[in-house]
């Protein structure tokens, strides 16, 4: 089976950090590009960071550039995203998933369950 588990989440006030990670299994995952993709309440998913195969290329949605780092660790199956000087509109849901990267970050069809990080203001 595919799997994609998330972690890391909680709740912390704004300014805080936070380091998801998540630990991938079933398939290939050195082939893929990983990302995380987050869905606020009553919002639509939204794509956040896409990271390539080797890990030397990251692209970031504009709202996350300069605060979020992905990186990824392919001995390990790993994939990680390093959140600072978080704000309440960061709160949501964080899925990882594999991606790709067309005017936009799009996930593919891997996807794990999510981590809740909540941001208080």
């Amino acid at each position: 089976d595919v799997q994609l588990q998330a972690s890391g989440g909680g709740l912390v006030q704004a300014g805080g950090s936070l380091n998801l990670s998540c630990a991938a299994s079933g398939f290939t995952f050195e082939d893929f590009s990983v990302g995380w993709f987050r869905q606020a309440p009553g919002k639509g998913r939204e794509g956040v960071s896409c990271i390539n195969f080797r890990g030397d290329h990251a692209f970031y949605v504009d709202s996350v550039k300069g605060r979020f780092t992905i990186s990824r660790d392919n001995a390990k199956k790993m994939v990680y995203l390093q959140m600072n000087n978080l704000n309440p509109e960061d709160t949501a849901v964080y899925y990882c998933a594999t991606c790709t990267v067309v005017d936009g970050i799009w996930p593919g069809d891997r996807w794990g369950q999510g981590t809740l990080v909540t941001v208080s203001s």
